[in-house]
C-alpha cells in the first residue's frame, strides 16, 4: 500500500497501484480484547479529502462528480469502516472486488486497500472510505462495459454501453445490506455471458483465457433486452439466425463485408422489408462499367453514345428525382454528380429479391444477392459492408409471420410478381449484428470462429483444438471456417441465467 509521511508521522492512505499488496505498519496498543466496533463519524475529514486533486487520478469524471456530491451532503457514518476497521459490508465489498478476475475483469483496475488494513487517523480513514467507493463505482462502470468507448477500441463497433448512473449506484451501495450483490447485478444476464464465464474458470491457456474475456466484453456492450423475436447475424461465423422465444427457428448462411469494407457491429430495429428492390447504382460503378459505352469510346476516334447499355442492365437515369431521356444528355460533358442511376429489379440487379431495412447510423442493411454461388465458400467475407443472406425469402417470411401475421404464400406471391413493394413491419424486429469469435454450447463446449477482422488481438498462436472445432480465432488465415455447428439454442436468446 503506497504511503506518504508528514512531519507529524501521520500515515495517509493513497489509492494503491496494486490492490492487496504491501502492508502499513500502524502501531496498535496490545489489549486483552479488541474494542467493539462502532459507527465511524468522519464526514468532515471526508470533505477535506474530496478537495485533493489526486482523487481524480485514473477515475471517470462522472464517477468523481457523483462521489463528491454524495459525500458533500452526507452527514452520517462511513459506509465501509467502523472504529476498529472494515465493517462487514465493507469487507464483503472488498472481497468481491478482489475477485474481479473471475468475472473477466482486470482486478488491478480497481485499487483497494488490503483487507487487514486498519487506518489509524481520521484523515487515513477518510481516504480509505473514498478509495473503496471509487473502486466500486469503477467496477460498476466496467461491469457494464463502460471503461472505454467501443468505437475507441475499433471503428467497427457502433454499440454505446448503457451505464447505470453513478449516483444511483452509490445510493444502492449505501443502502444495500449486501453491497456486493449490487455489483453482481450489473453484469450481463445473457445466457452466453454466463456460459463464457463458466468456461473462463477452466481456460487451458493464456490465449483461451484472453479469447473468452474478449467475447465477454462484447456481451457487456449488447442491449440488456435482445427482444422476444430478433435476427442475429454473427459476423465471424458467417451465419444469420432468426430467434423466437429463446429458440433458433431458422439459420442461414451469410456473406459479410471484406476486410477492407467490414460489416459493422450494431443493434437496430428492422422496420421494413422491400421485395424486388431497386438499386441506386454507385457513381464509381457507372464511371467504370457504363460511362465508356455511353461516351461511344469503342473506337479510336470515339463515336455516338450507346445508351443500349442502360437498357441491358435495366438502368433509368434521373435528375432531381425525375426520369430523363439518356439520349438527350451529352455524356462527354455531363456531371455525373447531378444524376442518379436507378436499376430496376431483375437478374442483373445484384440486390436480389429481398432487402431488409433497419435504420442505423452506418447506413447498412441486409439483402439477398444474385451471386448465390458465393454461399458455398468457407470464407464468406467478400465485397461491400452490407450482409447478404442465403434463402432471404425464407427469412423474410419468418419475420413477416412474427410481425404482421403474413403467410409465407403471400410473401412468395409478392416476390414472384417482380414488382417493387415495400412492407412496413407492424412490430419492429431487433437486428443484432455481432462479432463473437467464441460461443459456448449447451454441453459447455467452446466453439471458436475465425477472427476475420483481426479484432481479438491474441498475443501468440491460439490453443490447439480438435478436428471438429474451427481454427483458432487468433491465428492469421485467409480463410475462415464454415460453421459446422447446429444452431445453439439460447446462445443469443436468453436474457437471464
Amino acid at each position: 500500500m503506497p504511503q506518504s509521511s508528514r512531519a507529524d508521522d501521520t500515515v495517509i492512505l493513497e489509492i494503491p497501484d496494486h490492490p492487496g499488496t504491501g502492508t502499513v505498519d500502524v502501531q496498535v496498543e496490545e489489549e486483552d480484547a479488541e474494542p467493539p466496533a462502532e459507527e465511524l463519524m468522519i464526514a468532515d475529514a471526508i470533505k477535506v479529502q474530496l478537495n485533493k486533486p489526486s482523487l481524480e487520478k485514473g477515475q471517470h469524471a462522472d464517477d468523481v462528480a457523483a462521489l463528491t456530491e454524495f459525500y458533500r451532503t452526507r452527514t452520517g457514518p462511513a459506509l465501509w469502516l467502523t472504529t476498529v476497521g472494515f465493517s462487514e459490508r465493507g469487507a464483503a465489498l472488498l472481497e468481491f472486488i478482489g475477485k474481479a478476475d473471475s468475472w473477466g475483469l482486470d482486478p488491478t483496475a480497481f485499487p483497494v486497500p488490503p483487507k487487514d488494513y486498519k487506518p489509524g487517523t481520521a484523515e487515513d480513514q477518510a481516504a480509505t472510505e473514498l478509495a473503496i467507493s471509487l473502486a466500486a463505482l469503477k467496477y460498476a462502470r466496467a461491469a457494464r462495459g463502460g471503461l472505454a468507448e467501443p468505437k475507441s477500441i475499433n471503428a467497427i463497433y457502433s454499440h454505446e454501453p448503457i451505464i447505470r448512473p453513478p449516483a444511483e449506484v452509490l445510493k444502492a451501495l449505501s443502502t444495500a445490506s449486501a453491497p456486493d450483490e449490487v455489483l453482481v447485478e450489473l453484469h450481463p444476464k445473457h445466457e452466453q455471458f454466463v456460459r463464457l464465464r463458466k468456461a473462463l474458470a477452466n481456460a487451458k491457456s493464456e490465449n483461451e483465457d484472453l479469447l473468452l474475456r474478449r467475447n465477454m466484453d462484447r456481451w457487456r456492450w449488447m442491449p440488456e433486452d435482445l427482444g422476444a423475436t430478433y435476427v442475429w447475424l454473427n459476423i465471424p461465423e458467417f451465419m444469420v439466425y432468426a430467434v423466437e422465444d429463446g429458440k433458433t427457428v431458422e439459420s442461414e448462411k451469410a456473406i459479410v463485408g471484406a476486410t477492407g469494407s467490414p460489416t459493422p457491429v450494431l443493434s437496430a430495429a428492422m422496420t421494413e422489408i422491400v421485395f424486388n428492390p431497386e438499386r441506386i447504382v454507385p457513381s464509381a460503378v457507372i464511371r467504370r462499367d457504363v460511362l465508356p459505352k455511353l461516351r461511344g469510346s469503342g473506337s479510336f476516334f470515339g463515336g455516338t453514345a450507346n445508351t443500349a447499355v442502360l437498357d441491358q442492365y435495366g438502368i433509368t437515369v434521373k435528375k432531381g428525382g425525375k426520369t430523363v431521356d439518356p439520349k438527350t444528355i451529352d455524356w462527354r460533358k455531363t456531371n455525373l454528380s447531378g444524376l442518379t442511376f436507378v436499376q430496376k429489379p431483375g437478374r442483373t440487379n445484384i440486390m436480389g429479391n429481398v432487402q431488409f431495412l433497419f435504420p442505423n447510423d452506418r447506413k447498412v442493411f441486409m439483402r439477398a444477392t444474385t451471386f448465390g454461388g458465393k454461399f458455398a465458400r468457407d470464407n464468406r467475407a467478400d465485397g461491400a459492408k452490407d450482409p447478404r443472406v442465403d434463402n432471404a425469402e425464407d427469412l423474410a417470411a419468418r419475420i413477416l409471420a412474427a410481425s404482421n401475421d403474413t403467410s409465407s404464400a403471400t410473401v412468395r406471391q409478392q416476390i414472384a410478381s417482380g414488382r417493387t413493394s415495400r412492407v412496413s413491419l407492424k412490430k419492429p424486429i431487433p437486428v443484432h449484428m455481432t462479432y463473437f469469435t467464441a460461443v459456448v454450447g449447451d454441453d459447455g463446449t467452446v466453439k471458436t470462429f475465425g477472427d476475420v477482422y483481426e479484432l481479438d488481438n491474441l498475443p501468440a498462436a491460439a490453443p490447439a483444438e480438435d478436428a471438429s472445432s474451427a481454427p483458432a480465432a487468433g491465428a492469421p488465415s485467409t480463410e475462415a471456417p464454415e460453421s459446422a455447428r447446429k444452431p445453439i439454442n439460447g446462445s443469443l436468446a436468453t436474457t437471464s441465467p
